[in-house]
């Protein structure tokens, strides 16, 4: 059985993070929860710059702290997955975005990992004092969906969004104590035992 942890995004990781993003640009994927990686390919100790500056910053309608990680598989130390963590939500990730943006790098999808990504997330989330948790996605995006319901998330919006996506979103919420504790024990078994690294 595949073992993942959280990984601190740093120096070390640099070639396996750009080959991470480069997988899906040839696979003509979208990328989500990288902490905008995609736009540091030719500065990545730009990104982990901005990563501090992400994690540090006060609460504003403009920006919000965050915490971005690799997710990795313990057999190969190969970056599987990424999330992204928001630690406050303001007026606009209330209605769009809310507090989590996750993503499996496309050669590694339909093996259960993103429930282990989002799992692993609401795990850092509750030590951040976060009880709920709102994500929303694409209507069509069935994976991401069916990752939430698989944590124990509820529907509760759906509307076509005309700003950012222009496609039909569906916003969820997971009660974040509920969720580990119905399913620690089929999680808990998947995470390496340093679960963040």
């Amino acid at each position: 059985m595949d073992r993942l942890k959280f990984v601190v995004p740093s120096k070390k990781w640099e070639k396996k993070a750009i080959d991470y993003i480069n997988e899906h640009y040839e696979y003509n994927s979208p990328i989500n929860g990288s902490g905008s990686l995609y736009r540091f390919l030719d500065d990545y100790d730009g990104w982990l710059d901005k990563l501090d500056s992400d994690r540090k910053c006060i609460p504003s309608e403009e920006r919000v702290p965050t915490e971005t990680y690799f997710l990795v598989r313990e057999s190969d130390d190969k970056i599987v997955g990424m999330i992204n963590i928001r630690l406050a939500l303001n007026k606009k990730l209330k209605e769009i975005g809310g507090h989590i943006g996750y993503g499996i790098r496309p050669t590694e999808r339909r093996k259960g990992y993103n429930k282990i990504n989002l799992y692993l997330g609401l795990l850092r989330c509750k030590e951040y004092g976060i009880d709920e948790v709102f994500m929303d996605c694409d209507k069509d995006n069935l994976g991401s969906s069916k990752t939430m319901k698989a944590l124990g998330g509820r529907l509760v919006k759906e509307f076509y969004d005309d700003k950012i996506y222009n496609c039909m979103v569906q916003g969820y919420v997971i009660d974040v104590n509920e969720a580990i504790n119905k399913y620690r024990e089929i999680y808990e078994p998947m995470i390496a035992k340093s679960k963040v690294k």
